[in-house]
């Protein structure tokens, strides 16, 4: 989940005149191998914008008596369709026999519905955490200049694929170096012929997959959990609202490299975590009380422990590369890969990118970063969610973070 809103769009135009880079040769080089694949969030957040418009003015959505229930037979269409789309690959495969014109009629039946229902569970959740936010005090990001208890940026979430990102990071360190988006639904083959390619200028890149994106709307991915897409829609609103204030604006310039500081990155991203799981959380609890959001693990697991397993590879990662072994750390990683992958945990590529992209969010199991254990301690010491929210928001550097720890 990444963070872009159109407030501050023009930030990134320096970046295409190339008056920001500090590797005039790199960007060139990168930028002629990701160009034909590049996403315009411009173009998309128009379009979308001005579909939102329309509908407010044109919309005549009948009212709906049972909002949970309409949220729920999406979700379950949802699990449906992924359901029904497994046993299609599987069949594709040839390791199941079954009818596959019957499956893929079936597949399309239940995409139609669940279409049909999607602009109305975006209203339902949003205005569902909306309610949930502002009986936490959270409405916009100037209350302390502004009582008004009005909701701003206006919470609004478009679920669709979000787009692919490209994640650059030095092979010698693990940071993020360059992210840029790419456009949706791109092929396996697609994705590694880019990463091939960038490679080749001597750093590390992957292409992940996004859950969300901090445009405005902002995108949701359409084929999670319920309880994933709360927490989504509300932690990229969240990014939205702290573009108004110094610790997301010095995010949004890391972003697009005027001033890069992946503590900072990493300083939005956790914080923004720890709160969008607490308002999920209270979302699912009071509008879905006997709803199952999320899968149970299985008894394998339960075994073996995933979050233990990528910390220890993390750090084993990190000495490699302090010690100035580039290519052992990277054949360590494969060999983890390859054995997470047998531990049932596929990772389609570990490398440093990888590293770089999911250790900015510092409550996750790849990162190592103290930061996560700070704003967690931060958040118990706080009289409310505002409080914790209001304290973080105005930091400016990582040591404001350590100063505010009791």
């Amino acid at each position: 989940m990444r963070l872009k809103p159109v407030i501050f769009i023009i930030l990134s135009l320096c970046l295409l005149g190339g008056s920001c880079a500090t590797a005039p040769d790199f960007d060139s080089s990168l930028k002629s191998i990701v160009s034909p694949y590049q996403f315009s969030i411009a173009q998309w957040e128009l379009v979308t914008i001005t579909g939102e418009i329309n509908s407010l003015i044109f919309g005549k959505g009948e009212r709906v008596e049972d909002k949970a229930g309409v949220v729920v037979e999406y979700f379950n269409l949802v699990e449906q369709i992924k359901s029904l789309e497994a046993e299609i690959t599987a069949v594709n495969a040839g390791n199941k026999e079954g009818d596959l014109a019957s499956f893929e009629t079936e597949l399309g039946r239940l995409q139609q519905q669940k279409a049909a229902l999607t602009n109305e569970v975006e209203k339902i959740i949003a205005e569902q955490i909306r309610e949930v936010l502002s009986e936490e005090g959270i409405f916009h990001p100037l209350d302390k200049y502004i009582k008004l208890n009005v909701g701003f940026p206006p919470l609004i979430f478009e679920l669709e694929p979000p787009p692919r990102l490209l994640v650059v990071s030095p092979r010698d360190r693990i940071e993020s170096m360059r992210e840029i988006h790419l456009q949706q639904g791109l092929s396996v083959e697609a994705m590694e012929s880019i990463e091939e390619e960038v490679d080749k200028l001597g750093v590390s890149s992957l292409v992940e997959g996004l859950g969300g994106l901090g445009t405005y709307p902002t995108f949701v991915t359409d084929n999670g959990s319920l309880q994933f897409t709360i927490e989504t829609a509300t932690h990229e609103w969240l990014h939205n609202y702290l573009a108004f204030k110094p610790l997301g604006f010095l995010y949004l310039l890391d972003l697009t490299g005027i001033s890069r500081n992946y503590e900072i990155a990493t300083m939005n991203e956790t914080v923004v975590s720890i709160i969008s799981k607490e308002i999920g959380t209270t979302v699912c609890q009071t509008y879905y009380p006997g709803y199952e959001n999320s899968p149970q693990p299985s008894a394998e697991e339960l075994e073996f422990d995933f979050n233990r397993e990528m910390r220890e590879i993390r750090q084993t990662v990190d000495t490699y590369l302090a010690q100035g072994e580039i290519d052992q750390a990277e054949e360590f990683m494969e060999q983890k890969r390859q054995y997470l992958a047998s531990m049932g945990y596929y990772i389609r590529k570990l490398n440093q990118a990888y590293f770089a992209f999911h250790g900015t969010y510092a409550d996750s199991p790849t990162s190592i970063s103290p930061i996560g254990a700070e704003l967690k301690q931060l958040r118990e010491q706080s009289a409310s969610l505002k409080d914790f929210l209001d304290t973080v928001a105005v930091m400016t550097r990582r040591q404001d973070l350590s100063l505010s720890i009791k």
